[in-house]
């Protein structure tokens, strides 16, 4: 399914690159990375952090920073701090992590002095494809919501489905699977309630832009033969464009397992505040270094045309 992602990039290069607050990019694969999407026109990076440990990394890198704006702080977490105060003040459309802890940045992202919470609890999202699979789909949330209760699972699948017609239009619904470890409601797995409950919710106008069924387990949620054989009708099972985990060990399991065991393209990214922020790990390759910020250029491009709140 390179293809597809393949589009993703392509439709960034007919739009202009996003400013983005890089926040404590003191290592030299945070250089390389950022050096990457420079080089694909998808980013105009703001270096945020200590100057000396910046300029030392791109030295080690071979990455030639001169052209780049920096702002010398001392430490990680102002690095964090200035990139919410530049993001709040419309001075960058998007930050990305450096060398730093998530929840530090993110702690920066949510405090409620920094403007930029919306209504809607941040969420993480994985935009994921694989050759077993015949189109592009989502997890989440896998990064950032530890246990998740209704009301935060309403604002993850929300987030979700606006990322997905962000990235691919309005043509079609995304199709939501609220996973469980059955497809029946058992009161005693909250999970099963939470998911029958989000299908309420949609059916009641309180999560939009998307259709949605729950409880499923993995194998009807992904393969229509497994649906059939267990006698579920339903216009998701079997064709998901969006697995929404029970909680954060579950997705992240099943994300790491679908890249490492089983060769998965994988773009993260962190919505539901008024800026996208770029989650890269040391253990991602240039590919999924790219599609991130591409996903974030797509957001901030929807962001500015009013597309999205």
């Amino acid at each position: 399914m390179a293809e597809a992602t393949d589009a993703i990039l392509a439709l960034c290069r007919t739009l202009p690159p996003t400013r983005a607050a890089v926040v404590h990019p003191v290592k030299p694969n945070v250089m390389e990375a950022i050096d990457e999407a420079v080089r694909e026109k998808l980013i105009v990076p703001i270096l945020i952090g200590p100057k000396a440990k910046i300029e030392e990394a791109a030295t080690v890198a071979s990455v030639d920073i001169s052209g780049w704006e920096l702002v010398d702080v001392e430490h990680s977490h102002a690095a964090a701090a200035t990139a919410a105060e530049l993001a709040a003040g419309h001075q960058v459309d998007a930050i990305m992590k450096g060398s730093l802890h998530t929840d530090e940045l993110l702690g920066a992202v949510v405090r409620s002095d920094a403007g930029l919470r919306t209504e809607r609890r941040i969420s993480h999202a994985y935009l994921m494809s694989i050759a077993s699979y015949p189109k592009p789909f989502i997890i989440t949330d896998a990064a950032v919501n530890i246990l998740p209760d209704l009301p935060v699972k309403a604002d993850i699948v929300q987030n979700a489905a606006d990322l997905w017609r962000v990235v691919f239009g309005d043509g079609n619904l995304p199709k939501v699977a609220v996973l469980a470890a059955v497809e029946t409601v058992n009161p005693k797995m909250q999970a099963t309630l939470d998911a029958a409950a989000l299908c309420k919710m949609a059916d009641r106008g309180q999560i939009t832009g998307c259709l949605i069924d729950g409880p499923l387990a993995f194998d009807n949620a992904i393969s229509a033969e497994a649906a059939r054989e267990k006698g579920i009708v339903s216009m998701v099972a079997g064709e998901a464009d969006i697995l929404v985990v029970p909680d954060i060990e579950a997705g992240n399991m099943l994300a790491k397992q679908l890249t490492f065991l089983g060769g998965a393209e994988a773009a993260g990214i962190v919505l539901g505040a008024r800026v996208p922020v770029i989650l890269t790990s040391r253990a991602d390759n240039e590919r999924t270094r790219l599609l991130s910020c591409a996903l974030a250029v797509l957001l901030a491009e929807a962001r500015d045309k009013g597309q999205i709140k």
